[in-house]
């Protein structure tokens, strides 16, 4: 099975792609975010309703799955975003949640910005400000909504992983 092709099942051909099928799950999970009691699992991207990936034996107002995205040589998909607060940091994300999908397997993609359990941002990079640090997501507890948005093929990612159902107020 390989990341970004078409995979043949029983000699068949087989247009799906399992992250374009979870991030269109996530979609409709978001859209249709009603209030339900507790669900058994508590880590799977297709839980419903939204909410319950964070707060399953308890009512919890989410309008958002916070996911992340895998390339297929496994480091984290990043972004850019546009910090409102002007801090001295670079903006770079790997958290998201998703907009609109279209064309089959394409999406807009809303960049979050991590946040630690104080509600200070985390900036995720290393010392040197050259790649991701994978210790520093490990900080990440809460997120912020941004205005920053990137398109993206679905394809191209090998793994999606949900982190967490969170209230940004996207709607209101």
């Amino acid at each position: 099975m390989g990341c970004g092709r078409n995979n043949e099942v029983g000699g068949v051909g087989n247009d799906r792609n399992c992250v374009c099928e979870v991030v269109r799950a996530i979609k409709d999970i978001q859209d249709n975010a009603v209030d339900v009691d507790c669900q058994p699992c508590l880590t799977n991207c297709f839980l419903e309703p939204l909410g319950d990936l964070t707060a399953p034996s308890r009512r919890r107002r989410a309008d958002t799955r916070v996911f992340t995205l895998k390339s297929k040589d496994g480091s984290p998909f990043h972004a850019f975003y546009k910090d409102t607060d002007l801090k001295d940091h670079d903006c770079i994300s790997v958290f998201f949640r998703v907009e609109t999908i279209f064309d089959g397997c394409c999406a807009t993609l809303r960049v979050l910005e991590p946040r630690d359990h104080h509600g200070k941002e985390v900036d995720l990079l290393n010392d040197c400000g050259t790649k991701i640090n994978l210790g520093k997501l490990c900080k990440v507890t809460d997120f912020d909504s941004t205005d920053s948005c990137i398109t993206v093929d679905l394809s191209c990612f090998c793994a999606v992983q949900c982190i967490k159902d969170v209230y940004l107020g996207i709607c209101d």
